[in-house]
């Protein structure tokens, strides 16, 4: 109610407060609590894995895994660099997180291309189909897999797992792209087909500078999703120098001579790779996330 308001009514006008903002109700700060709360049990681990990194195992028997160390000792992470050759590890992640990545960006982007612009018979069916592999579990894989390797010379190899992987997030790239491309406009790709340009062009000149925000969520997180996999690469790639870091610490933990301060450094040095990588594509990230959200 504003001042000429005031005047013909004779009402009094109400202040509104500073800043125009409203009086927070008992509901809004619950759901702050719930908030701050969730934040705390997800900061939580990340605490108990910095704190415990950094000790002596002599200083955790004594003050525990909550205290801050007393002094900074760096045993612990050496210990695990030099028994897992750190270095080695890290990069078998990289090379088939990154080779997954952009081939299952690329084999996505050719499939939803045929499929949600191509419009070919059975599109439904296709991407149902598509849709049913992303639901398999992986452990009813590895028993085919591991012959089928093993009798073409893929075992213990990295391209076994480079593979199997690809194909995996290929077709749940197939299955999300596929779904977007079916709404492309039609009037573009029309409009590009009347000037002379080929499947071929209108895909690379039209259809991927578009839809590349979505192409770079996509490649991250295939990357994470790859470097996180445990279970494939634990059946598939058997010798040491093969072995990827989620490999090498879950086999490194199973030492009856491993203790807390060396967990929690493998534990550290795992994640420091991954935050990196988030914090370098980080505004790639939150691009492509909200390229949608305004036309």
């Amino acid at each position: 109610m504003n001042a000429t308001t005031a005047i013909v009514t004779g009402k009094p006008a109400k202040s509104r407060p500073r800043g125009g903002m409203t009086k927070k109700r008992p509901v809004d700060w619950l759901l702050l609590a719930l908030v701050v709360v969730g934040a705390l049990l997800v900061i939580a681990p990340f605490y108990l894995v910095l704190v415990n990194s950094f000790k002596s195992p002599v200083d955790y028997a004594t003050s525990g895994p909550l205290a801050v160390p007393e002094t900074l000792d760096f045993g612990g992470i050496i210990k695990f660099w030099e028994r897992v050759n750190f270095p080695e590890k890290v990069w078998n992640s990289i090379f088939i997180s990154g080779i997954v990545a952009v081939l299952a960006v690329v084999i996505s982007m050719l499939n939803a291309f045929a499929i949600g612009i191509g419009r070919i018979r059975g599109r439904s069916w296709i991407v149902l189909l598509f849709l049913m592999a992303n639901l398999l579990p992986q452990e009813a894989l590895l028993y085919p897999l591991y012959y089928m390797f093993k009798s073409v010379g893929l075992y213990d190899n990295v391209w076994s797992v480079i593979i199997v992987f690809t194909v995996i997030q290929a077709a749940f790239g197939t299955y999300l792209l596929s779904s977007v491309y079916g709404t492309f406009p039609k009037e573009v790709l029309e409009a590009a087909s009347l000037d002379g340009a080929s499947r071929w062009q209108i895909l690379w000149r039209v259809i991927f500078p578009i839809s590349r925000p979505t192409l770079s969520v996509l490649l991250i997180f295939f990357f994470i999703w790859t470097w996180n996999e445990f279970l494939i690469p634990l059946t598939f790639l058997a010798s040491n120098a093969n072995q990827t870091v989620p490999v090498a610490i879950s086999v490194l933990q199973g030492d009856r001579l491993m203790d807390v301060t060396t967990t929690s450094a493998s534990a550290l040095l795992g994640i420091i790779p991954t935050l990196i990588f988030f914090l370098i594509f980080q505004r790639t990230l939150t691009r492509g996330i909200t390229a949608g959200a305004v036309k």
